[in-house]
């Protein structure tokens, strides 16, 4: 996950907390955390490089539109990455 960018790591989280999000419900998602809108040429591009590295995959609804879920390893990246930021910032 180290080679992600902030982005790319929001966007694994905001899979992660839905249940096979198609692409607009993880843009409305972003959207609301970012308090500004996300382009689709961001968006997109970005589900489409998560999905080349394995951690998520997509699949199709219908025609036009896709949904996303992540991998056992985009699973294991998240955890990972909670256990590295808990070392930092765990509780006292």
């Amino acid at each position: 996950m180290y080679d992600l960018t902030g982005f790319q790591r929001d966007l694994l989280y905001v899979i992660a907390g839905l249940d096979q999000p198609h692409g607009l419900a993880v843009k409305d998602e972003l959207d609301e955390y970012y308090e500004k809108e996300i382009q689709h040429g961001r968006l997109y591009p970005n589900l489409d490089t998560l999905v080349q590295k394995g951690l998520v995959e997509k699949g199709e609804l219908d025609r036009r539109t896709n949904f996303y879920k992540l991998t056992r390893r985009g699973q294991r990246e998240i955890s990972a990455r909670q256990d590295w930021e808990q070392q930092y910032i765990g509780s006292e």
